[in-house]
C-alpha cells in the first residue's frame, strides 16, 4: 500500500475533500510507474484495461483489506492514460466504465471567479447536472456550491444512493463542489448527500436542478439543456424591437392547475393545456397570459410562492420540454407569457435551500434579517455574491430556457424593507440607520439592468404595494428599473367602492378617482389578481352591491373601468364568467356557470368585446403614460355617481369619450362636454342585450351641439343606463 495511513483513514471516513487526487490514475512519484485506486463499496473485483492505446497495460487493483478501497501499480507505463474500471460486483455481474475520477474539472477559474464576484450569468450551465460528452464519454458533471460543507457526494439510482461512491471534489476556495460521472444520462435520480459544518449527513436536492420528481418526492432528475425546435423566432424579433410602453397588454393570470382539468382530478399537461387554453385567450382578446409562479413547489396550497426549484418547471404538468411546448404554442398565437418569479423567500425545507451546507447559507443567520414572519419562510441574503448570482442568473434562465417575455416579481415591498411585518425590536437597521433593505435593493437595480441587456423587450413588472418612489425609473435616475408596477391602491379603491350599496356611492367617489392624482408617477398595472378571491375575500361577483342583476351589471362596469382607465390591465381567471365562488387550486374553474344562465355568458363576452376594442383602440393604450392621454370631463358629479373623461392618442387624433353611470338609476338627456363637433357613435354600452344588461342606451350615436360645457367647447345629451359604461368615438 503506498497510501499513508491518514490518507487511507480520509478515504474510508470520507473526509478528503480532493479525493481526485487519490482516486484514479496518477504517476508515482519516483517515475517507476502508475498507481490506480478506486473506492467502489460493492465490488468484488476490480481490473484496469486501457481504452484508447491498446498497447498500454491492463492489471488488477487489489482491495486494501478492511476497506473498500481498491489499489493497483504497473510499473509498464509511467504516464496517465483512459482506461476503465471492469468491475465485478459481490453477485458476479461484470460492468465496465470510465472512471469517474480520471477527469479534470469542468469548471475553470474563469467560472470560479465570475460566480464568486457574483457575475456568472449562465452559471446555469455550469453548476447542477450538465449532460456532457468528455473525451468521447457520455455522462453529466456534477457541481453545488456548499463551502462549509465538510463532503459532498452525488448519490442516485446510478450508484444505490451511496455517498462512498462519488464522493465529489472540492475546487479550491470557491466553494464549489465537481464530479464528472460517466454514463449518467438523461432521466437519472440524483441527490446530493452532504455531510454540513457540523458533521451531520444530510440529503438534499439540487439547487440549480432542471427536472425534479412530483412531490412530495423531492429528486432532481438529469435532464438536457436543449428541449424542443422552438418556432417563435419571428415573435422574439418583434419583442426586441417593440417598445411595451406604446402596446397594448391584457393579462390573463392563470394557476395551471387549476383553470381547467382533464378529470375532476387530474389537470391537463402542459402539452394537453396548449391547445385549449391558446383558443380561449384568443377568443376572449388577451394579449398575455401570467402564470402564477411554475418553478418547483413541495407544498401544492402555496401555488406556488414557496419555491423548492427555482431552476425546474414543476413536474406536476410535465417535463421542461413540455412546457417549453406550452410557450411555444402561446407565442405561435401571438400571446405573450409572464411567469411569477418569487427572489423575495424560500421555505424552510432543509432538503432545499435552508441551511443548505450546515450554515445559512443562502439565507442570512439572524432570524431578524433572514425569516420572513408572515409566511413562515427564509429570505435571501442579498449581500452575498453567490446568492444574488443565483437569483439573478436564475431570472435569465427564464428568459433564455423558456423564452418568457416577462417577470413579475412577488412582494418586492417585502425586499425593500427591513421592518417589513415586524415590531421594534425584530429588525436590524442598515448602516445609515435606516429601514430601507440596501443590498435588495441593489439587487434589484442590478436585475432589471441585466434582464433588459441580455434580453430587450423582456419585461419586469414589480408587485409593490407601497410608496417607494421610482420603482418604474432607471437607476441611474435612482430608480429600481422595472417595465411597470402592480397598482395596489387603485385595486384596493376600485373593490372598496364597489361594496357600497349605490345610494352610498356619492360620499365615496373620490375613491374612483383618487388614482389619478398619482398615476404618473409609475407606470402602472391595474390588478385584478388571484390574490383579491382568496383568503374569505369572496369572488369579484361576490363582492358587488345588489341583487344578481346588478352584482353582474355592477361588475361589468367594474372591468370596464378597468379596461378604459389609464395603465395596462390584469385579470384572474374566473372573473371573466363571475364565478361566485372563492378560488380554490385543488378544483377547475366552474365552467358549468356558462350554461347555468345568460349572465355569465354575457359577463364572458363582455370582456371578450371590451379586450378587443382595447387591443384596435391605440386612443387606450398607447399614450397611458403620458399626460396627453387621459383627460376628466367631470368627475365631480357624486350627487349622481356620474364619471366621464377622455382617453386619447398622444396628438390626440383618435379620441374616446368615457362615461359611467354608477347606480342602477337610468338617466336620460343627461349632458357631458365633447372636445370635437358633429356625430359621436357608441362603441360600447355595457347594458347591451349582449351581456345579459337591459339593453338601454344611444344606439344611434349622438349629434354633438355647440354647447360648452365641462370646459368642452361642444357637448350633448345622452342616455345613461343603470350601472353601465358607454364609450363614444366621432365619426
Amino acid at each position: 500500500m503506498i497510501l499513508t495511513p491518514d490518507e487511507l483513514h480520509s478515504l474510508v471516513q470520507l473526509t478528503h475533500q480532493s479525493p481526485h487526487t487519490l482516486l484514479g490514475m496518477h504517476p508515482l512519484g519516483d517515475q517507476s510507474g502508475l498507481v490506480v485506486r478506486a473506492l467502489l463499496p460493492d465490488a468484488k473485483k476490480v481490473a484496469i484495461e486501457p481504452v484508447h492505446e491498446k498497447d498500454q497495460p491492463s492489471f488488477e487493483l487489489k482491495r486494501i483489506p478492511r476497506t473498500d478501497v481498491f489499489e493497483g501499480l504497473t510499473k509498464l507505463a509511467h504516464r496517465v492514460y483512459a482506461y476503465d474500471l471492469v468491475i465485478t460486483d459481490k453477485q458476479g455481474k461484470v460492468r465496465r466504465t470510465r472512471d469517474a475520477y480520471s477527469f479534470l474539472p469542468t469548471l475553470g477559474e474563469a467560472d470560479l471567479y465570475l460566480f464568486g464576484k457574483g457575475d456568472e450569468r449562465k452559471i446555469y450551465t455550469k453548476l447542477g447536472a450538465q449532460l456532457r460528452t468528455i473525451d468521447g464519454v457520455p455522462g453529466t458533471s456534477f457541481a453545488v456550491w456548499a463551502p462549509n460543507a465538510q463532503r459532498v457526494s452525488v448519490v442516485g439510482d446510478f450508484n444505490h444512493w451511496d455517498g462512498r461512491t462519488h464522493s465529489m471534489r472540492l475546487l479550491g476556495v470557491s466553494g464549489v463542489w465537481e464530479i464528472f460521472i460517466p454514463g449518467v444520462g438523461q432521466g437519472t435520480h440524483y441527490k446530493f448527500e452532504i455531510r454540513d459544518a457540523h458533521g451531520n449527513i444530510k440529503l438534499n436536492t439540487d439547487p440549480f436542478g432542471f427536472y425534479f420528481e412530483i412531490a412530495p418526492s423531492n429528486a432532481a432528475i438529469v435532464w438536457p439543456a436543449t428541449g424542443i425546435q422552438w418556432t417563435d423566432a419571428a415573435w422574439l424579433q418583434q419583442r426586441r424591437e417593440r417598445d411595451a410602453m406604446r402596446l397594448p397588454m391584457s393579462i390573463y393570470e392563470v394557476h395551471i392547475g387549476s383553470w381547467q382539468k382533464k378529470t375532476a382530478t387530474e389537470s391537463w399537461s402542459y402539452r394537453e393545456l396548449a391547445k385549449p387554453l391558446v383558443e380561449y385567450v384568443k377568443r376572449l382578446g388577451f394579449t398575455h397570459v401570467e402564470f402564477l409562479p411554475v418553478a418547483e413547489h413541495a407544498y401544492y396550497p402555496s401555488w406556488g410562492y414557496q419555491v423548492t426549484g427555482f431552476y425546474a418547471p414543476t413536474s406536476r404538468f410535465g417535463n421542461p420540454d413540455d412546457f417549453q411546448f406550452l410557450v411555444n404554442a402561446l407565442h405561435e398565437a401571438g400571446i405573450g407569457v409572464i411567469v411569477d418569479w418569487v427572489p423575495a423567500h424560500f421555505p424552510r425545507d432543509t432538503w432545499a435551500l435552508a441551511k443548505f451546507d450546515g450554515t445559512a447559507l443562502f439565507e442570512h443567520e439572524d432570524p431578524r434579517k433572514g425569516a420572513h414572519q408572515d409566511w413562515g419562510t427564509l429570505i435571501f441574503n442579498f449581500g452575498r455574491h453567490e446568492v444574488v448570482n443565483f437569483l439573478i442568473a436564475n431570472a435569465l434562465f427564464w428568459c433564455d430556457r423558456f423564452h418568457i417575455d416577462g417577470l413579475r416579481v412577488d412582494a418586492v415591498a417585502s425586499m425593500l424593507y427591513l421592518d417589513y411585518s415586524r415590531k421594534a425590536g425584530e429588525w436590524i437597521p442598515n448602516e445609515h440607520g435606516g429601514r430601507e433593505n440596501l443590498e435588495a435593493i441593489d439587487f434589484l437595480r442590478k436585475f432589471n439592468h441585466i434582464t433588459h441587456v441580455e434580453f430587450p423587450g423582456v419585461m419586469t413588472i414589480a408587485e409593490e404595494s407601497t410608496a417607494w418612489p421610482l420603482v418604474t425609473r432607471p437607476p441611474y435616475l435612482g430608480g429600481l428599473g422595472f417595465n411597470f408596477k402592480w397598482n395596489m391602491g387603485w385595486m384596493h379603491d376600485t373593490l372598496g367602492y364597489f361594496k357600497h350599496e349605490p345610494i352610498h356611492r356619492k360620499y365615496h367617489q373620490n375613491e374612483l378617482t383618487f388614482a389619478m392624482l398619482y398615476h404618473f408617477h409609475e407606470n402602472f398595472v391595474l390588478p385584478l389578481s388571484h390574490d383579491e378571491v382568496v383568503h374569505g375575500k369572496g369572488s369579484l361577483i361576490g363582492r358587488m352591491a345588489g341583487d344578481e342583476w346588478q352584482k353582474f351589471a355592477n361588475l361589468r362596469t367594474l372591468l370596464a373601468y378597468q379596461w378604459l382607465f389609464p395603465g395596462r390591465k390584469l385579470l384572474f381567471m374566473g372573473g371573466e364568467i363571475g364565478q361566485p365562488a372563492e378560488w380554490n387550486e385543488n378544483a377547475q374553474l366552474d365552467w358549468w356557470l356558462l350554461e347555468a344562465g345568460p349572465y355569465h355568458r354575457g359577463l364572458q363576452q363582455f370582456v371578450a368585446d371590451i379586450n378587443h376594442l382595447y387591443v384596435q383602440s391605440p386612443q387606450l393604450w398607447q399614450a397611458d403614460y403620458d399626460h396627453a392621454g387621459f383627460q376628466w370631463i367631470d368627475c365631480n358629479d357624486r350627487e349622481n355617481s356620474v364619471l366621464s373623461f377622455l382617453r386619447q392618442t398622444a396628438d390626440g387624433a383618435k379620441q374616446f369619450v368615457v362615461i359611467l353611470n354608477l347606480t342602477p338609476v337610468p338617466r336620460s338627456g343627461y349632458r357631458v362636454g365633447l372636445p370635437r363637433g358633429g356625430r359621436w357613435r357608441e362603441v360600447l354600452n355595457s347594458d347591451s342585450t349582449l351581456y345579459a344588461g337591459s339593453n338601454q342606451g344611444n344606439a344611434g350615436g349622438v349629434l354633438a351641439q355647440d354647447v360648452p360645457t365641462h370646459g368642452m367647447p361642444h357637448s350633448a345629451e345622452f342616455l345613461l343606463p343603470p350601472l353601465g359604461v358607454v364609450v363614444f368615438a366621432p365619426e
